[in-house]
């Protein structure tokens, strides 16, 4: 309003100093209304403008609305996270190199070694197979002259993955060979409450059969055996045992409960027992290496054919169960003034594991 004061004041000054006639005067005051009129209009201009007039109070605390901002947060959190789960669930495909048509493999420095020492890891692994192994395994014992009877252990790495990331379990089995590593037979406990099948048990080559009266003494230690197997009536009664036994507790996953004791006895007695550790590798001594090269093939072509009996049907064939196969001799240290005798580790990959088994399986 500051504007129009001092317009309408100018003109009252001007008016009396110098008096207008009365036609000039009436013009006089509609130019005055013209010009208040546009000081009025350019007000309410600024005041829209400049939106409205400064208070000199104390500025009042307003309250703070966060909720909205939090629900904003929390739903940029959750596109993140989203996000982040798809990224996890696309699998980078793993991009195969065909080495087929190289002058050598893909980051190694040839084919094959021109000498007879080099660095394992700049060239491919050697792959034999399974009769070629067992003989290479032969003649290094008479080249490092060991006791010809040192154990042949197989190493079996399983493919234990299933559909929807599921793993089959880990199972224990029970197999008898055609050649049987032990030449005698292996010590068997029954236990049972009943005195019939006890003795029914111990004239079937059982080494000790009985009941309850057994736990006390095999948590001493003063009683111990080869395999543990019981009737099913007496096993709530052998909880107490479980610490002790661990995996030779009787269970019936592994064939160790049952009523039929004659039928458990035949199994266990001349029985090879492996099982299935670390998730998914099988260890487990097949032979001797004193013993015939058919001999050791049957022996392992046994294993592997109760192996693949463990799969479920809709795997296919065993070559899709089977990854790796490995023999391994464990040769002692030909040092006489050594004391810690060490092991020397002979392991040979098995090339077509398939190729074991006979051409029904």
């Amino acid at each position: 309003m500051a504007p129009f004061v001092s317009a309408l004041s100018r003109n009252h000054l001007f008016l009396s100093l110098f008096p207008p006639e009365p036609a000039a005067f009436f013009s006089d005051m509609a130019t005055c209304a013209r010009t208040a009129w546009k000081v009025l209009a350019g007000c309410q201009r600024q005041l829209l403008g400049a939106g409205a007039p400064v208070s000199h109070t104390a500025p009042r605390s307003l309250p703070v609305r966060t909720f909205a901002a939090l629900k904003v947060q929390r739903k940029g959190r959750k596109e993140e996270e989203a996000k982040k789960e798809a990224k996890k669930e696309v699998k980078k495909e793993r991009k195969v190199v065909d080495d087929a048509d190289r002058h050598k493999p893909f980051g190694k420095t040839a084919w094959a070694p021109v000498d007879d020492v080099y660095v394992m890891r700049h060239y491919p692994r050697t792959v034999y197979g399974a009769a070629e192994t067992i003989n290479m395994l032969k003649r290094f014992q008479e080249l490092d002259f060991t006791p010809r009877d040192q154990p042949l252990y197989i190493d079996l790495r399983l493919d234990m993955t299933l559909e929807k990331k599921k793993k089959l379990n880990a199972f224990v089995s029970t197999v008898h060979l055609p050649h049987p590593i032990r030449k005698q037979l292996n010590r068997v406990l029954v236990f049972t409450e009943d005195a019939d099948q006890a003795q029914a048990a111990r004239e079937k080559g059982a080494a000790i059969a009985g009941g309850v009266e057994l736990i006390q003494p095999i948590l001493d230690g003063d009683i111990s055996a080869d395999f543990y197997v019981a009737v099913p009536d007496i096993l709530p009664k052998l909880v107490p045992l479980k610490d002790k036994l661990r995996k030779k507790f009787p269970k019936s996953k592994r064939g160790s409960v049952s009523s039929n004791i004659a039928q458990m006895l035949k199994l266990f007695q001349g029985g090879h027992q492996y099982f299935v550790e670390s998730e998914c590798f099988i260890r487990t001594q097949i032979a001797t290496l004193d013993m015939p090269t058919e001999h050791i093939f049957a022996n392992l072509q046994t294993v592997l054919t109760d192996v693949c009996s463990h799969r479920p049907a809709d795997l296919g064939t065993c070559s899709t169960v089977l990854r790796d196969l490995y023999f391994k001799s464990m040769l002692p240290s030909a040092g006489c003034f050594s004391l810690l005798p060490s092991r020397r580790l002979y392991c040979i990959q098995v090339k077509e594991i398939y190729q074991v088994f006979a051409p029904s399986t």
